[in-house]
């Protein structure tokens, strides 16, 4: 068994249980993300390069010792979580997908629905792609299967 040392007991103080500490941080994960998202539309990038960036940042999750996105990680273990951090889990989603909607808004005419479908596919597709690299340990497995996607038409 572990010992608590006072150190760790000070957590207490801010979080009363295991999942206000998840959502806590799994909250600080998607407001790190979206600050970055919306600062790539600051600069008047273009919706592509945009795109691309989107793409850069799973990849560059993956050089960084193979790591995963944490959304990505608690997702697959949704019915084990507190109901506190699968609410947190669900709105990294939904923060992708508006921004993907966004995006994908600047190019095409498509309505409010079919930019929010082809969002959730590429944003399945993008978590999907780090996965498997990060299985194989290989980012450039990762690289290969969003090139394949924009060939595809997928990701412009």
């Amino acid at each position: 068994m572990c010992a608590i040392t006072t150190g760790d007991a000070r957590i207490h103080y801010y979080f009363a249980a295991k999942g206000d500490l998840g959502a806590a941080l799994t909250n600080r994960y998607t407001a790190h993300y979206a600050l970055y998202l919306d600062g790539l539309l600051a600069q008047r990038l273009d919706p592509v390069t945009c795109l691309q960036r989107y793409c850069d940042m799973f990849a560059q999750t993956l050089r960084n010792d193979n790591r995963m996105c944490l959304a990505g990680i608690l997702s697959a273990e949704h019915n084990e979580l507190p109901e506190e951090v699968r609410t947190e889990v669900v709105k990294f989603g939904d923060m992708n997908v508006d921004w993907l909607a966004r995006v994908l808004g600047m190019i095409g005419t498509a309505g409010p629905a079919a930019l929010r479908t082809r969002a959730m596919a590429i944003c399945a597709a993008v978590s999907g792609a780090q996965l498997i690299a990060h299985s194989r340990g290989d980012v450039g497995v990762f690289n290969d299967m969003i090139a394949s996607y924009r060939a595809s038409g997928l990701i412009p």
